[in-house]
């Protein structure tokens, strides 16, 4: 009978915060967009709105977190 190996774990607050695409960039999402938004321009919040991809360096780290490398 063959040994299984085990199953890699995930960071779940990894996995929540960033997201792969399917050709391999790390997104994020914009810090300073929760609260106190009235104080905030209206192009200071489209600038912040959507997501972002991240740096390479980082990026293979996140990869590695959630199991994609």
């Amino acid at each position: 009978m063959k040994k299984q190996s085990k199953k890699k774990k995930i960071r779940k607050s990894v996995s929540n915060r960033f997201e792969v695409t399917k050709t391999g960039k790390v997104l994020r999402m914009s810090s300073f967009n929760r609260h106190l938004r009235r104080k905030k321009s209206k192009k200071q919040l489209r600038r912040l709105k959507g997501k972002h991809p991240i740096a390479n360096a980082l990026a293979i780290k996140v990869k590695k977190l959630l199991g994609k490398l």
